[in-house]
């Protein structure tokens, strides 16, 4: 079933734009100067119609939508990476890790500890396989996915600590794991960027090793959800204000968190220090003000910042290969990484 809706809608998706927007029965969506791609539009307009919001479902109900999500089918090819299981202990368990290594890998390499996006509550391993296949394939690094444990069953701040200790594991075993222990980076989206930018401001503030690169793919920084592209972008796009409170509520358990660094990386007191960034932000995106605030933060404290904003995409785009402008963004946000990572 899953094969056919993905069909059908590669084939709408590949309308004229005037078709486009005329399914999504609304005018072309502005913000300021940015306009919203038709292609996303009218897919955002039929998630709206078809699928039930987030916050109407419980987690368990969330997640097994999440899983059989019909936009992420491409994988990068022949050169399609290849796989290995790794199992990491945790605190109180122990979680699965899927590495990615590039098809013709040999010698030790850089590696990226990859965090999917998802709130803390929803997405796994298995959601974001293709955008780290594409990850690894582009740049040439080792990429390991980290199913870190999810909310409400583990709020914060377990998914941090597993995040953690996935990147520790890394570091521990890089010369069986064929990685560069000198070229070891973190990244993430969305709740993945998060996590990343709360674990290296979390490690700098310990006097612990630092990852080499972060990557930061339209993350969220500020749990306050206070901006204009939060007000702006609250309806009528694959990720809505109402459905972030939803995430929020599950992963933190009282107000008084929301403003914990290591929940809202924006609100640290000094991020000097910090690893080179690559921050990745979408105009159309409830947390796209947060994230080129917390590129602009990093920039002001010193650190090395490449910011790209996608201005006619949606929160979500690297998971959404059905869609040209999105596969040829992820396209150069891996050559950015690969490039950052072969240049140390």
């Amino acid at each position: 079933m899953a094969s056919i809706q993905q069909f059908i809608l590669g084939l709408t998706l590949k309308s004229p734009d005037w078709l486009l927007l005329r399914l999504s029965g609304k005018p072309q969506r502005k913000r300021g100067q940015r306009r919203l791609l038709p292609a996303f539009q009218c897919l955002c307009a039929l998630m709206e119609k078809q699928i039930t919001p987030l916050e109407k479902l419980s987690p368990t109900e969330a997640r097994a939508l999440w899983e059989d999500a019909p936009v992420d089918f491409d994988p990068p090819g022949r050169d399609r990476p290849v796989t290995r299981e790794h199992t990491v202990p945790v605190n109180g368990g122990q979680i699965a890790v899927r590495e990615y290594a590039p098809a013709a890998a040999s010698g030790p390499l850089p590696a990226l500890v990859y965090y999917h996006g998802g709130g803390w509550v929803v997405g796994s391993i298995e959601s974001h396989e293709g955008l780290c296949e594409r990850l690894a394939a582009i740049s040439g690094c080792r990429v390991f996915s980290a199913d870190y444990r999810l909310a409400p069953e583990h709020p914060f701040p377990v998914p941090l600590a597993d995040c953690e200790a996935v990147f520790e594991w890394v570091a521990a075993n890089a010369a069986g794991l064929g990685v560069d222990p000198q070229r070891i980076a973190a990244g993430g989206d969305s709740a993945g960027g998060n996590l990343t930018a709360a674990l290296c401001n979390s490690r700098k503030g310990a006097g612990k090793s630092l990852p080499s690169l972060q990557l930061l793919i339209y993350p969220c920084t500020d749990m306050n959800f206070a901006t204009a592209s939060c007000t702006e972008c609250a309806t009528g796009l694959f990720l809505t204000l109402e459905a972030m409170k939803w995430f929020r509520g599950h992963y933190l358990r009282s107000q008084d968190e929301w403003s914990n660094p290591l929940a809202s990386p924006l609100l640290a007191a000094d991020l000097s220090g910090q690893p080179p960034a690559i921050v990745v932000t979408a105009g159309f995106d409830p947390l796209a003000d947060e994230g080129e605030a917390y590129a602009e933060r990093l920039r002001a404290a010193g650190v090395p910042v490449t910011h790209r904003g996608y201005d006619s995409l949606i929160h979500g785009f690297a998971n959404m290969s059905l869609i040209p402008e999105a596969r040829a963004a992820v396209k150069e946000i891996a050559a950015l990484l690969g490039h950052g990572m072969n240049r140390q």
